[in-house]
């Protein structure tokens, strides 16, 4: 009984945590909307754009925590990543750079 108490503490705190940096980063961004994604055995990723177009992304150990931490934060969250939600990432030279560039020809940021 013990053990699950502690994986529940830890779970809690993780939750706890994650809202507060969701929270940070909609506030400092006017406002965020999100998605959570599985990504396997590290668990899930939850993406982040502001209503300035700013975006950012967290890592959570589960699934189960990501969507509580997201809905604990109180921001809208989406089930897929397109459409109206994706059209509000803005993208600068940096992540031309580091993610599309790279692949065709363009600069590195090395």
């Amino acid at each position: 009984m013990a053990d699950t108490q502690q994986v529940d503490a830890k779970a809690e705190r993780q939750v706890a945590r994650l809202a507060q940096q969701i929270g940070t980063f909609s506030k400092a961004h006017g406002g965020a909307e999100a998605q959570v994604a599985y990504i396997g055995e590290r668990g899930a990723r939850i993406v982040l754009v502001g209503e300035d177009g700013g975006w950012g992304d967290l890592v959570a150990a589960t699934y189960e925590i990501a969507q509580q931490a997201v809905e604990k934060s109180g921001i809208t969250a989406h089930e897929t990543f397109d459409g109206e939600f994706a059209a509000k990432v803005k993208t600068g030279p940096y992540e031309w750079t580091r993610m599309a560039g790279i692949q065709v020809g363009g600069p590195s940021n090395g």
